[in-house]
């Protein structure tokens, strides 16, 4: 593949991310890392180069993970029995455990290694780390217990951006804590959001696995590549946003409300698909102004 782009082409492609690179250059843009793209290795790979290649080019990357399939892999393991309300993981004393140790010890402790494997620079945090996420107790809709699932009061952004000034690429697990020291689980979607309005961030990136938003669910053609946030109550009631994509659009409307430049949903299947989004025009997925 490699010798099939010659060099003017080359040339042409780095010009043409150049507007992009200025437009991002010292700028925080906050990746929410999950799905498919985090269990497939060549993807993982190419998520990991993306990542280094925008941070050398003096992006500020702040990347935000999920770990579902592991934590249910390891609740299997230890025989305790997921249970889920409303797509929400119910979460007792022994599943919180499980959470806090999968997320903040395992999951994001490969992460920061392999970014360090592609000569990345990253530091490991999770929300308990200098009371980064503040979190109080979340109720279900229709007011069932959900045990310790949180709802976030409050971001502490120092840790976070002592990790950007220091060089480093901060990998954020989304548990956090309250002042009675409980833990709680937090949706990675909801805290990627909150962060990047915490942290003025440029833009929001949730990576899924879907093409973005589609007119219609089942042609990939339908892509919808921007939508203004005032737009989105009449694409639920048209039926255009349902399902699973509702609490990622509502986390991207509220970034954006809350000041993010621009919030996206791309396709994590896609290799490299962060570069594409960021540094060419076309970018990918479906964009929220």
């Amino acid at each position: 593949m490699e010798n099939m782009i010659s060099n003017s082409d080359k040339s042409q492609i780095l010009i043409d991310a150049l507007p992009y690179i200025q437009k991002y250059n010292n700028k925080i843009v906050v990746v929410k890392y999950g799905g498919n793209a985090m269990t497939n290795d060549e993807l993982k790979d190419a998520v990991m180069n993306d990542i280094v290649l925008l941070s050398l080019v003096g992006i500020k990357v702040v990347l935000v993970h999920g770990g579902g399939p592991e934590i249910n892999a390891m609740l299997k393991k230890l025989n305790i029995e997921s249970k889920f309300i409303g797509g929400l993981r119910y979460t007792d004393e022994q599943t919180i455990d499980v959470v806090k140790m999968v997320l903040a010890g395992k999951v994001n402790k490969e992460l920061v290694q392999l970014l360090a494997q592609h000569k990345g620079s990253a530091v490991g945090l999770c929300g308990i780390d200098g009371e980064m996420l503040m979190a109080e107790k979340k109720v279900s809709e229709d007011g069932q217990d959900l045990g310790y699932v949180g709802e976030i009061t409050k971001v502490n952004t120092k840790p976070i951006l002592d990790a950007i000034a220091n060089g480093n690429v901060p990998v954020i697990a989304t548990v956090a804590t309250d002042s009675e020291g409980n833990t709680y689980n937090i949706n990675a979607d909801t805290a990627a959001a909150r962060i990047a309005a915490e942290l003025g961030a440029e833009n929001l990136i949730l990576m899924t696995d879907i093409a973005g938003l589609l007119r219609d669910k089942d042609d990939p053609s339908t892509l919808i590549p921007k939508v203004n946030v005032s737009e989105v109550p009449f694409l639920k009631m048209q039926g255009i946003i349902s399902g699973g994509m509702i609490p990622k659009i509502e986390c991207c409307v509220e970034a954006v409300r809350r000041g993010v430049k621009g919030a996206v949903i791309i396709d994590g299947r896609v290799p490299h698909s962060i570069l594409i989004e960021i540094l060419s025009n076309e970018g990918i997925g479906t964009q929220f102004v």
